[in-house]
């Protein structure tokens, strides 16, 4: 986890070094996390959709996951974004701080989290963690009052997963998401059989 983001890191110290003050786009930013782009994007938006917001802001913030997940449903190898994202930047030294900074606490997380079931992480299975994925984040985009908290905290979980490699901790992040998919459920059978006898009460 922690090699990935340094690795990354100094990509952009050399670049400064060979004198290219220019700041490092997004687009380059996602090709320095190579195969662990995707765990790192889930990372950032799930940790955004954990944030409370009003009722409704669900069905925008969770576009960007539906988005990343619908791609590794289909089976990209990276995260592909629009070129009008992928050509905005920001700045070199900016984003080693942060990285330097983030260090001793990526440090303690990798103390538990570290590659495990590598198997669970060949392309198969990860095409059917995205279309699982999908359906969680379908699930957070739907706007159905306080259920938004359940799979956004599945797809952060599952994200560590991703990044590290780490089968149980993945999988942990999946129950969670199926977890939420039958709550969800649940409300919304209640809402529509509660709607129903509300009719025909009336009636």
């Amino acid at each position: 986890m922690s090699r990935t983001l340094i690795r990354a890191a100094r990509k952009s110290d050399g670049a400064e070094r060979n004198g290219a003050p220019d700041p490092i786009t997004i687009g380059e930013l996602i090709q320095s996390l190579g195969d662990r782009s995707f765990g790192w994007s889930l990372l950032l938006f799930g940790l955004f959709n954990l944030i409370p917001m009003p009722i409704g802001s669900n069905m925008i913030t969770a576009l960007p996951l539906l988005w990343l997940t619908g791609q590794m449903a289909i089976g990209f190898d990276y995260v592909h974004l629009p070129q009008f994202l992928t050509r905005r930047s920001v700045d070199r030294r900016a984003f080693k701080k942060v990285v330097m900074r983030l260090r001793p606490a990526i440090a303690r997380i990798e103390r538990i989290i570290h590659p495990r079931m590598k198997y669970l992480f060949t392309p198969y299975y990860e095409r059917l963690m995205g279309i699982f994925l999908f359906v969680v984040a379908f699930n957070l985009f739907l706007p159905i009052p306080l259920s938004g908290y359940i799979p956004a905290t599945s797809i952060f979980v599952t994200s560590f997963g991703l990044i590290e490699r780490d089968g149980w901790v993945t999988i942990a992040g999946l129950v969670i998401g199926a977890i939420s998919i039958l709550v969800t459920t649940a409300v919304v059978l209640a809402f529509v059989f509660g709607f129903d006898a509300i009719a025909h009460h009336g009636m």
